[in-house]
């Protein structure tokens, strides 16, 4: 056999029996009945197919341990379902690359149909209870963003001090944040949803306070106004991205067209508030400094 068709199929291998650790360990961490035996099930595929693809390397290789600690590591903070889908998608990848070079093996296509369609359904079946709340995130997220980002952008320009627009962007952020949190309380009460109305609450409001205090910190880092203004925007796009990119993954959104969508709401609002607060500022002829 080809020497890089082998050198395929070993990577092959070694991502099946890491995998398939990855999996096992899963199973062993959850609670859920239903989720465990899910885990189990793809587990045994991927050491099945480790073996089939064992017949053709004649190796016994041993799995990747750095993968699987980042990986368990990941779900630990991430949730089982973002990583299992990471995983997923980074496979599906590398089977698209190699699908030339796999084409005269039967067998081994025969293997990376059955994964792909059996892994997808049962993937999609997998409940896990912090996506029931990832509204509630996007809620405290989203708000935070759009109306602080204006916010401190309205207050820059009109106080253009470091010290009264951190002191201010404080008081908003937290007034809002509680204020979002009772709201989210309520609208969660009226529906009929497996949510906890005071846990979809108290996400929301920790959510918005977070992003608070990551908007404000470069306020607090450097007396220029203009360049913590800068630093709270690079901040928001950040969160933005990192936040729809994990979204886009764990339930399985469009990822460009959500993030180029927020961020233009974001730079928008900014823009519009920086204005405002000019404009207040000259026609009242306040000056602070």
């Amino acid at each position: 056999m080809d020497k890089k068709l082998i050198m395929i199929l070993e990577k092959m291998q070694k991502n099946e029996i890491t995998e398939y650790f990855v999996y096992k360990k899963l199973s062993e961490w959850e609670r859920d009945e239903r989720n465990k035996k899910i885990f189990l099930e793809i587990a045994e595929d991927e050491l099945k197919h480790f073996n089939q693809l064992k017949d053709y390397t004649k190796k016994d290789l041993k799995p990747d341990k750095i993968k699987i600690f980042l990986t368990l590591f990941l779900t630990k903070i991430l949730g089982f379902t973002f990583t299992t889908k990471l995983m997923e998608r980074g496979e599906d990848r590398a089977i698209e690359g190699y699908s030339d070079l796999l084409s005269s093996l039967p067998n081994i296509n025969k293997i990376i149909e059955e994964e792909k369609t059996h892994e997808q359904k049962l993937l999609e079946i997998l409940d896990e209870e912090r996506l029931h709340y990832v509204g509630s995130i996007v809620l405290g997220l989203s708000d935070a963003l759009v109306e602080l980002t204006g916010t401190l952008a309205g207050l820059t320009f009109a106080f253009q001090n470091n010290k009264l627009i951190s002191l201010s962007g404080l008081v908003t952020g937290i007034s809002a944040a509680l204020s979002m949190a009772g709201s989210e309380y309520l609208s969660t009460k009226a529906e009929s949803s497996e949510r906890n109305p005071l846990k979809a609450a108290i996400i929301t409001g920790i959510t918005y306070i977070i992003t608070v205090i990551i908007l404000i910190f470069p306020y607090l880092l450097t007396p220029n106004y203009a360049l913590s203004l800068v630093l709270a925007l690079v901040s928001s796009i950040l969160l933005v991205l990192i936040f729809n990119y994990y979204i886009s993954v764990a339930k399985d959104l469009d990822f460009k067209k959500r993030f180029v969508e927020m961020s233009i709401i974001i730079f928008s609002v900014s823009f519009i508030s920086f204005a405002i607060g000019l404009i207040i500022k000259r026609v009242l002829g306040i000056n602070l400094d």
